[in-house]
């Protein structure tokens, strides 16, 4: 029974964090539309950084919740209810 406790913990402690990084990947390919022909490639470089900027904000708040959890918990509880 202990065993199961366990395991049962360390899901519910790397499942959070991989279902951030797998957002992050989602709303990162989003950022692929800012590659047009016609552009030039700083136009088109900059735009990409662009729509990076939500994906570097999660991935801010990501690696505050890894080093201080509570704190993190609450931000996504925050950012949650926003939306």
């Amino acid at each position: 029974m202990a065993t199961h406790a366990k395991t049962s913990i360390r899901i519910l402690h790397w499942l959070p964090r991989i279902l951030c990084i797998l957002a992050i990947r989602f709303i990162s390919m989003f950022a692929l539309d800012a590659f047009h022909p016609g552009l030039t490639i700083w136009q088109q470089l900059g735009d990409f950084l662009m729509h990076l900027i939500p994906s570097f904000i999660l991935l801010a708040i990501l690696l505050v919740a890894w080093k201080w959890e509570f704190i993190g918990g609450l931000i996504f509880t925050i950012i949650g209810v926003v939306f």
